[in-house]
């Protein structure tokens, strides 16, 4: 059995160092860049982990010296998820170091080569491998998986602290409109009047449509059923499979509830009375376990209140987000499009995008703010989100939240965001607007 993984192995290094680079839409991912240190690209399925993997590939052929020995050979993806594989253990992943310094003995403690291993976690075992690898050779190391064995709360435990994270989501609006060949190719400041038009044109149908690749451009029925069909996936596989749910009609109909009701307030005791009177039995710790598996695999995001206190973020409701703006008309049973909703999910979305930690605002004086997020550079900043300011009462309301909210956090930068701002209308001193379509691509 181990010549016939050899022989696999060393066909499929050839044929892969034979192919060029797929076609693919950048993506704006964040890689770290930490010496010594694996990166394990996670993220829901189908929302482009291998096409990240390419891409870093055909980043580094592209930085190649001119002096180096053929770079492509430099450059090893392989990917796990092959039949003729099947039984491999992590004892036999040996197999793929031997024969790819066989190939290519000049790369062998004399230069930095770089593996890209797509779907490791169908090899069990594999984290040793991976371990020993980084201590043994001079390799730069690439993992992905979708998998919930390759989830992010195991990652870390998995390579006991050697790997660190990229987190791939479905297109931005910046990457949906590269991916159209619309992407604008100059700041919102310098846009003309057209321009500006056209991106707001084209917000509205990102947030129906979504960001996952496959989805772009599908009509309205085979969204759905691709849409549908992803949560279907997640739901069996990254949860029922991995976690062995005992009840996983309750599993599904919170999913439903959740992805339906984006930007909503979710109490797992309000859920566990409901279904008890229903005449549903199961333990509010269940429920409990049933949120964070949905988040382990990606699905969903959800964000308790802001504070220091402990128990004043467990005993206040979380607002649950979609990982993706198109999920939410595929399980909205209200009929009705609540559009400041969608893009408070879009909002958040992107602010994971760009690092910041985040939890919403409840302030004494009885105001929420959706957001404070905290960035990575120590900026702290509060950001209502609403689609529309025309209505006066609506204007007063989301400012004097950002007011309350301010007292609570002095050095937070205040940020309004709407699809478009009302004429001849001044924004109080203090408080920053920003038309929706702009600052998603700022």
């Amino acid at each position: 059995m181990e010549d016939q993984y050899r022989s696999v192995i060393r066909q499929k290094i050839v044929d892969g160092e034979a192919a060029p680079p797929p076609p693919f839409t950048r993506r704006d991912v964040w890689l770290p860049t930490v010496p010594g240190k694996a990166v394990a690209v996670i993220g829901m399925r189908r929302v482009g982990k291998t096409t990240l993997l390419w891409q870093v590939l055909a980043d580094r052929l592209a930085r190649a010296a001119d002096d180096a020995p053929d770079p492509r050979h430099g450059l090893m993806y392989f990917g796990f998820e092959d039949e003729r594989l099947a039984g491999l253990q992590g004892r036999h992943l040996d197999l793929l170091v031997e024969e790819y310094f066989r190939l290519h003995p000049e790369w062998r403690d004399r230069r930095r080569a770089t593996f890209f291993l797509d779907e490791i976690q169908l090899v069990p075992g594999w984290e040793l491998f991976a371990r020993r690898l980084l201590d043994t050779e001079k390799i730069d190391l690439f993992l992905s998986g979708s998998s919930a064995r390759l989830l992010s709360r195991e990652v870390a435990t998995s390579m006991r602290g050697r790997a660190m994270e990229a987190v791939v989501h479905p297109f931005s609006f910046r990457e949906s409109l590269r991916h159209a060949g619309c992407e604008p190719k100059k700041n919102a400041d310098r846009m003309t009047k057209a321009e500006r038009s056209l991106l707001d044109h084209r917000l509205p149908d990102y947030l129906e449509h979504g960001g996952f690749p496959e989805a772009q451009g599908l009509d309205v029925r085979n969204r759905t059923e691709l849409l549908r069909g992803y949560v279907d996936v997640v739901l069996l596989r990254d949860v029922i499979e991995r976690y062995d749910v005992a009840q996983p009609r309750v599993l599904r109909w919170m999913a439903r509830q959740l992805l339906g009701n984006a930007a909503g307030s979710f109490s797992v005791n309000r859920f566990h009375a409901d279904l008890k009177s229903q005449g549903v039995a199961v333990g509010k710790d269940t429920l409990h376990d049933y949120l964070g598996h949905l988040e382990d695999a990606f699905l969903l995001r959800s964000l308790t209140v802001a504070s220091d206190s402990e128990r004043r973020r467990r005993v206040n409701p979380r607002k649950v987000y979609p990982v993706d703006t198109g999920l939410i008309p595929v399980f909205d049973r209200s009929g009705k499009a609540n559009l400041g909703h969608v893009l408070e999910t879009a909002v958040l979305l992107e602010l994971e995008r760009r690092g910041a930690e985040t939890a919403y605002v409840r302030t004494e004086g009885g105001f929420e703010v959706d957001f404070f997020a905290r960035h990575p550079d120590g900026r702290e900043e509060l950001l209502q989100v609403c689609a529309s300011l025309d209505d006066p009462d609506v204007r007063t309301r989301e400012i004097r939240a950002l007011q309350d909210a301010a007292t609570l956090y002095p050095r937070a930068d205040r940020r309004l965001i709407a699809f478009d701002a009302p004429p001849a209308f001044a924004m109080p001193r203090g408080i920053t607007f920003s038309r929706a379509a702009e600052w998603l691509l700022s």
